[in-house]
């Protein structure tokens, strides 16, 4: 057996089993999940809450912009609180006050440690108490703890509304007046915040850890790390270390094997290959991809400048207009969709370039799928503005408005049409590739791969389709990261890597087979971790052990992959200076070096920082998360898309002579301007924030009087320097491509010495 299938017989079981076990957990996640009862009552029957109406208030939360206004269980936004942490707060204070002012004749706050103690114990042992009875499906309350809840619910009815007394508090969370405006609304989401907070501080039944495995950390109700995060965050640093020395083994044993001669071509091979109608449609959408690009860039200045000034934009009330929550949700859903159509159009691109073979009527389908990707990005914008606003309604809101889940906001209907639209992607790219799949040539398995990772893509979003506007919040975060990890951070790697190697296979720069096996090795060795280490962003979902335990191990093992980066950034060096003529790629083949360097950095340290449980204890929902974001989700697919697309130009438009001098520019701009964010800002911010979830509870890392401090204030002021050299790399880059088609300049003398 030849090693090429013996690599495809390992990747394919690999794949089996790993799913086989993610779609295991899933089903456990279903049955662990925190139950919704029918209804919450007190010790002396008086209902508190409906299911109903906690499944409105969720539905009120969502409509408003639900993750992007700050978070639940973690998962969301930074300015504002984290609902789930701030109720439990809210809640344990006001029950305390009740009891010390009742018992005591004083304000909690007034009392000796010693009494402290004791209502601080009686306090635990009335909250984590599960009093949820499956047989009547209802949870029991204190009377003392529905008068609490009435204080907590009081406070949230005024702040999603237009008091006055919570005006500042409102400017400190970058929220506009009248989040909410209907108070019946405002009244239902408070059950939703209540029985999040709830699931976070009751202990699981006959067991001593709550639904949330202890998360938050929150001193007052004995919220605190369990064992189980200590043990597998240990592992996990294990299996980290083992990998590593694995794949130095392997290194070590393979690198060193002679390869056969190969001679270099003599002049470049690209330029051979025929641009079809359909190759040239994909100009389009490279423009497209400047225009959202530019259009993110923007929507997050304004996003991070809310920050610092709440409701204002350099002094207008932009708020009122273009809330932080839709300017959040808009800027990371233009992250996911300027590098989705990059590479959707790199695609389009490629396919033909590897077949020679241009179907009927292929240009036609790719002018179309355009057409429906524009309509889904102004459609799926007016309809998150409108329900944010609330002038959508909640009847129509999970259909056409705002779902609430970060990455994923876009109303259902948006969700079918963009997974229509991939169908058609993959069609179009399939039927371009399909002669290419036939032949028997040594490409062959590259060009398989590249098809089943576009397969992949295509089918892989549908993980969005699998929940309904009720599915248990446990559910919905399964489902939702196997789109945010699986199908962004999986099989979008693995369609590059085979472009990669079909890009510098047909050039001449490697031979063919060396590339195969290279290609699905780096495979197998990524998807190793890749798939269940997906679980690793739901330790604190309302899942079990176990989840925490397979997350945390293969999590681990994502990082491997990641540590031996160096040696792919030194062969693509290596390759663009072979030979004369590989002058013309310079650039896309620095942007592949970019990836490798934060592929490194944000992928693999910043990642592995907040990746173990003990470390996601504290840090989840903290500015170390979007320091891992930016790093990687820019650094590694951004860089990636660019860098794509520089390749699809040179092919599209080979004669035309590139300014140099701009695109330099814009690669040294993009690196230091997301290195000066990360270093100046997001860094040191998320470590100030680590240190207060530490000493005082993850609710204060989160809170107004910890975000409204002047060092905060100045952090985020630093981010403005990276943000201009960042923003002046997009301006550059987009100058750059407008030029080949306002100025283009040819130059014969150049074309020959080109060839």
């Amino acid at each position: 057996m030849d090693r090429t299938r013996q690599l495809w017989i390992w990747l394919l079981s690999l794949l089996a089993v790993s799913f086989a076990v993610l779609l295991l957990v899933g089903r456990d996640i279903s049955i662990q999940a925190p139950p919704l009862p029918a209804k919450v009552v007190t010790a002396n029957g008086e209902t508190v809450f409906t299911r109903a109406e906690m499944q409105r208030g969720r539905q009120v939360w969502q409509s408003m912009g639900g993750m992007q206004l700050g978070s639940i269980w973690g998962h969301g936004g930074y300015v504002a609180p984290d609902w789930s942490a701030d109720w439990l707060h809210r809640e344990s204070l006001a029950l305390l006050d009740l009891w010390a002012q009742r018992d005591l004749g004083g304000a909690f706050e007034s009392l000796n440690e010693e009494h402290k103690a004791l209502l601080q114990r009686r306090l635990q042992t009335e909250m984590r108490r599960n009093t949820f009875e499956a047989s009547t499906d209802t949870i029991t309350i204190s009377n003392d703890r529905a008068v609490a809840i009435e204080r907590v619910a009081k406070h949230y009815v005024n702040l999603f509304g237009n008091d006055p007394a919570t005006a500042e508090l409102r400017e400190n969370y970058a929220m506009k007046n009248d989040t909410v405006p209907d108070a019946g609304h405002r009244a239902a989401m408070t059950s939703f915040f209540w029985w999040t907070a709830w699931a976070a501080t009751t202990e699981r039944q006959g067991r001593t850890t709550t639904y949330t495995n202890n998360w938050p950390s929150e001193p007052l109700v004995g919220n605190r790390p369990p064992s189980s995060t200590f043990i597998w965050s240990a592992f996990s640093v294990t299996f980290l270390l083992a990998g590593i020395a694995l794949l130095g083994w392997h290194h070590a044993v393979t690198h060193g094997r002679r390869e056969k001669e190969h001679d270099l071509p003599a002049k470049d091979p690209l330029r051979e290959i025929a641009v079809t109608p359909s190759m040239r449609a994909t100009a389009k959408y490279f423009w497209v991809v400047l225009a959202l690009f530019l259009a993110q860039i923007m929507l997050g200045a304004m996003t991070a400048h809310y920050q610092v000034e709440g409701q204002l934009v350099y002094g207008y009330e932009a708020a009122e207009i273009l809330p932080y929550s839709i300017t959040r949700t808009w800027h990371t859903q233009l992250a996911v969709l300027w590098i989705a159509t990059a590479w959707l159009g790199t695609g389009l691109y490629i396919a033909p370039a590897i077949s020679g073979h241009e179907p009927r009527f292929q240009a036609l389908g790719a002018n179309i799928l355009w057409a429906c990707l524009l309509i889904i990005v102004v459609g799926s914008f007016a309809g998150q503005w409108l329900a944010v606003m609330q002038k959508l309604g909640l009847e129509r809101n999970f259909w056409f408005g705002h779902q609430g889940w970060e990455y994923v906001d876009m109303g259902r209907f948006w969700q079918w049409f963009l997974f229509i639209g991939l169908m058609l992607w993959l069609v179009l790219v399939g039927r371009a590739l399909w002669p290419a799949l036939k032949e028997k040539s040594e490409s062959r398995h590259i060009t398989m791969l590249f098809f089943l990772s576009a397969v992949a893509i295509g089918l892989f979003y549908g993980a969005g389709l699998f929940w309904n506007e009720h599915t248990a919040l446990s559910m919905i975060e399964y489902w939702r990261w196997w789109v945010v990890h699986l199908w962004v951070e999986g099989f979008f790697e693995v369609f590059a890597t085979a472009v990669i190697a079909f890009l510098f296979t047909r050039l001449g720069l490697i031979p063919t087979p060396t590339a195969t096996v290279a290609v699905l090795f780096a495979t197998i060795i990524f998807m190793a971790g890749g798939v269940l280490g997906t679980l690793h962003h739901l330790y604190f979902a309302g899942t079990s052990i176990a989840v925490l335990a397979l997350g945390a191990s293969f999590s681990a093992l994502e990082v491997v992959p990641l540590a031996y980066i160096g040696f792919e950034a030194y062969e693509h060096w290596k390759l663009s200076s072979a030979t004369p003529w590989m002058q013309r790629y310079k650039w896309p083949v620095m942007f592949f070096l970019a990836v490798s360097f934060w592929n490194l950095v944000g992928a693999g340290l910043f990642g592995f920082l907040i990746n173990p449980p003990l470390s996601l204890y504290y840090m989840q929902g903290l500015n170390l998360t979007p320091l891992h974001g930016h790093t990687a989700l820019f650094g590694v697919y951004g860089m990636l898309g660019v860098g794509l697309v520089l390749f699809c130009l040179r092919g599209m438009l080979p004669n035309l002579i590139w300014n140099e001098g701009v695109l330099k520019t814009s690669f040294w701009c993009f690196n230091i301007g997301l290195a000066l964010m990360a270093l100046l800002t997001l860094l040191p911010l998320g470590t100030l924030q680590l240190t207060a979830a530490i000493d005082k509870g993850y609710w204060y890392a989160r809170s107004a009087e910890f975000m409204q401090q002047p060092v905060v204030d100045l952090l985020v002021w630093l981010r403005v320097p990276g943000d201009i050299v960042f923003s002046a790399g997009a301006v550059a880059l987009a100058w750059f491509v407008a030029s080949l088609w306002l100025r283009p300049r040819s130059d014969d003398s150049e074309a020959q010495i080109a060839q």
